[in-house]
């Protein structure tokens, strides 16, 4: 796993501040060309109007051609490299397959240089080997899972994340979530054995202000403290009232305690048991 750092105060804003000791990860700093692309980024204003708030600025990054499918059966790769994602919390390492082709995948932990992974009906269970969920055994922690089959996975992605597989009933497979919701997914459906590695922000103390702003996080506001054109509470002489008994978002939305998920939401047929309730303090 990666290792956080307490960086040792020589200014104020390094106090408490916290950083990845990426040494002890990654093995290389220069990523795979091939598989880079530019995105256009969607931030900053449109004819005078904020189009997406609270964004802009921050470090130039090139996005990684990342394989989610990993639809290669029954050839094995060999991990060359780890590396660091801008664009996401997981580390994500280069394969070299047998037939010649490289690709990034998400980096499970305990993988490391030189060892080798393959997606097959009969992969071995062990962290980086691919294969469809009726083949796993129950209790496995697996990550990168497929909704639909051949759509490539869209479940447990993130830094740290990983779903628990507790069992098959016909053609469907019983996911424990990370937020300890159950559903099922079909059996056919991929998934990778083990878990994703990297840190996520939450454990991360951002330090100084500065630092937002090279991860490209502008200041965020009240909205009465904004213009009229870009907030309903904006603008006014002085400090007015905001005119509602409940607090809302720029579009009308009700903040704070509304449920925002749609009640007849077509997956909802495949949930066998909501997530748990926080208890209140």
């Amino acid at each position: 796993m990666a290792i956080i750092k307490r960086k040792k105060p020589k200014t104020p804003g390094q106090r408490g501040m916290t950083v990845v000791d990426y040494k002890k990860v990654l093995t290389t700093d220069t990523p795979y060309k091939p598989l880079l692309k530019k995105l256009k980024k969607k931030v900053g204003r449109s004819k005078g109007r904020i189009s997406v708030r609270h964004r802009g600025g921050g470090q130039k990054k090139l996005y990684r051609l990342v394989d989610f499918k990993q639809d290669k059966f029954d050839i094995p790769g060999k991990i060359e490299t780890i590396e660091y994602d801008p664009y996401r919390t997981a580390f994500i390492s280069l394969v070299l397959y047998k037939d010649g082709e490289r690709r990034y995948i998400l980096t499970p932990d305990g993988v490391k240089v030189g060892d080798e992974i393959i997606t097959s009906e009969k992969a071995e269970i062990k962290p980086g080997n691919r294969l469809p969920l009726k083949n796993i055994p129950a209790g496995t922690l697996v990550y990168n899972i497929e909704i639909k089959p051949g759509g490539g996975g869209k479940i447990a992605r993130s830094a740290g994340s990983s779903v628990k597989l507790l069992g098959l009933e016909g053609e469907w497979a019983l996911l424990k979530m990370p937020s300890t919701e159950i559903r099922k997914v079909k059996a056919e459906c991929l998934a990778s054995v083990g878990q994703v590695v990297g840190v996520s922000p939450q454990f991360l103390n951002i330090g100084k202000a500065g630092r937002s702003r090279h991860l490209g996080r502008r200041p965020v506001v009240r909205g009465s403290a904004m213009n009229p054109r870009d907030h309903p509470y904006g603008g006014g002489e002085g400090r007015a009232p905001r005119g509602t008994k409940r607090p809302k978002t720029k579009w009308g939305k009700v903040t704070g305690g509304k449920k925002t998920r749609k009640k007849k939401k077509w997956s909802d047929k495949l949930i066998v048991q909501r997530r748990k309730k926080k208890k209140k303090k």
